[in-house]
């Protein structure tokens, strides 16, 4: 699989143990950056060229890291297409896939006492394929409303 990864200086030291941990399970790994946890950087920067990334079929998944995940998911959400989930634990991890079809994976770099948590959930997210069924409505709904949106906007 073809995965972006972006984080800001918060998410940077979780990037790189991410970023072997994907290498390491056989993943192409496409670093958006940033390439330093010592100066202090912007998480939309990051997180939305990875996003984008996704929304374009160029990369299959994403992920995106920052100090809580939560800022993060918000702006990958922003750019069509993309279902960006923050998992904190194992079942969020599979849920977000399993229910969702999540396409981008947000962690916080700050938020977890076990530093192994977050590859493990990372495991879990790759792992996990989409339920399908009553869920597949659910995203239709949701695409629907993104394409209406974009329509609507395209006649400004």
């Amino acid at each position: 699989m073809r995965i972006a990864i972006g984080s800001d200086h918060a998410g940077f030291a979780l990037k790189e143990r991410m970023t072997r941990e994907l290498i390491g399970l056989g993943h192409e790994v496409v670093d958006l950056g940033t390439r330093s946890a010592e100066i202090p950087v912007d998480f939309p920067d990051f997180c939305i060229p990875v996003a984008e990334q996704v929304s374009r079929g160029e990369v299959d998944r994403g992920v995106v890291l920052g100090g809580s995940g939560i800022g993060e998911a918000i702006a990958a959400n922003k750019v069509f297409g993309i279902r960006a989930s923050m998992v904190t634990s194992d079942e969020t991890a599979r849920l977000t896939r399993l229910h969702n079809d999540s396409n981008v994976l947000a962690v916080g770099g700050r938020t977890n006492p076990d530093p192994e948590d977050p590859l493990r959930w990372l495991r879990i997210w790759l792992a996990t394929g989409f339920e399908g069924g009553r869920h597949l409505a659910r995203l239709e709904k949701i695409l629907a409303y993104e394409r209406a949106v974009r329509a609507a906007s395209s006649l400004r």
